[in-house]
């Protein structure tokens, strides 16, 4: 029985998925929180320091929310608890061997936080990603992943 193209499509899982992934995930967190001054945090807080809070800044963050709520949660169910730990702990030591190699400075805070930011959309890119990276290493499918 020959794969329908929507079937085949959800089967593959390559680099483009995964950079696919990784820019939802950089978009999601710089639009929440950014060094520059330009991110959802900012908007808010000089809105709020301003006594201007509107609808449109509670709707925004009623779809940011939604949105981490998805990033997160998929990002959990996908490596679990311990992959969670486990994926924040390789990348926190990528940071730290990257200061220590002196690749980053450590007084930096502006380097630091872009680092963090940068780190976090990995962690939920790959978290997005694992269900398909597992599937391509091991051969299992998640229960999620069967069609019924």
């Amino acid at each position: 029985m020959a794969k329908s193209s929507s079937s085949k499509s959800s089967n593959t899982f390559g680099f483009l998925g995964f950079l696919w992934r990784l820019l939802a995930s950089l978009a999601l967190v710089l639009i929440t929180f950014n060094p520059t001054g330009n991110s959802y945090f900012h908007w808010v807080s000089d809105a709020f320091s301003a006594g201007d809070t509107q609808a449109v800044h509670y709707f925004a963050g009623a779809i940011l929310l939604a949105c981490w709520a998805i990033f997160v949660k998929s990002t959990i169910d996908s490596l679990g608890s311990m992959g969670t730990i486990l994926s924040t702990a390789i990348i926190g030591t990528g940071i730290w061997l990257l200061i220590d190699m002196g690749a980053i400075n450590a007084d930096s805070t502006s380097a630091i936080t872009w680092l963090l930011l940068i780190a976090l959309a990995i962690l939920l890119a790959a978290g997005l990603s694992w269900a398909h990276l597992k599937r391509r290493i091991t051969g299992q499918v998640e229960v999620d992943d069967v069609e019924g």
